[in-house]
């Protein structure tokens, strides 16, 4: 489908960024609900690294393939998971060969690692599927049950079990550059969006290097927003919100550090 190097990325010195694919039919079909994401961007966030995009696609090569395809030329990392199992409908290691136009083998190491791991006469047809990776790829270690994921070019392809996926991306930690950690500063009104829309125009406007969105609630029986600022410096994020606060006491609103519980 696209037979662009492994090394196929953005080539610039921008700030690193980031794309999630989470593979899966049972997340499309609502069977299973999908908390790999909200990890992997908190996980990167940490680290400076900021999750731009994520798309859910099903268990279809082709889309799988454009997803990844479209998000490693976009991103300085992709990360997937999901579909790397031993089942007829785990195909996300043929898929992302398919994306880079390369054939997928058994890899000798994850063959080697699967067969220490099972007892003699466990490790069968249906498990060796687990040790095939595209040619060129590396290996992701896998503490919990031993299967590995796998990178290749600035794709990194990951278990869809949760805590299986999450001690992958811990072993993947020294192979991420990224920059400053992302910090974020909450304040909160019971007031709606449509009240105090302007006022964070206005902040918007004078911080543009802050981010800030507005998160409607219902809480106390009560409506309100939450006004969440990021930024990797915490001297700009003290400003901005110091600022928000002061237009929005200007308004009549009285903001309250943090969420409303």
């Amino acid at each position: 489908m696209n037979n662009t190097s492994p090394s196929d990325g953005p080539t610039t010195k921008a700030k690193a960024t980031a794309a999630v694919v989470i593979i899966g039919e049972e997340i499309l079909s609502g069977r299973t609900q999908d908390t790999n994401l909200g990890t992997i961007a908190r996980f990167l966030g940490d680290i400076g690294i900021p999750v731009k995009e994520a798309r859910v696609v099903g268990d279809v090569t082709e889309e799988i393939a454009e997803a990844v395809n479209t998000l490693r030329a976009r991103y300085t990392y992709v990360f997937t998971t999901g579909g790397i199992g031993p089942t007829h409908d785990d195909i996300t290691a043929d898929s992302i060969g398919f994306a880079f136009g390369v054939p997928v083998e058994h890899h000798p190491e994850a063959l080697a690692i699967l067969d220490a791991h099972y007892r003699p006469g466990e490790f069968n047809e249906a498990r060796r599927r687990m040790a095939r990776v595209p040619k060129g790829g590396t290996l992701i270690d896998n503490p919990i049950s031993k299967a590995p994921g796998f990178q290749i070019g600035n794709v990194f392809v990951m278990a869809g079990i949760p805590r299986v996926m999450a001690a992958m991306l811990v072993s993947l930690r020294p192979r991420l550059t990224g920059g400053a950690p992302l910090l974020s500063h909450t304040l909160s009104v019971f007031a709606g969006e449509g009240t105090i829309a302007s006022t964070l125009s206005d902040a918007q406007a004078a911080y543009p290097d802050v981010a800030m969105g507005s998160y409607p609630f219902y809480r106390q029986e009560r409506y309100g927003t939450s006004l969440v600022l990021r930024t990797d410096s915490p001297e700009r994020l003290q400003e901005a919100a110091g600022d928000l606060a002061r237009r929005l006491s200007g308004i009549g609103i009285t903001p309250v550090d943090g969420e409303i519980r």
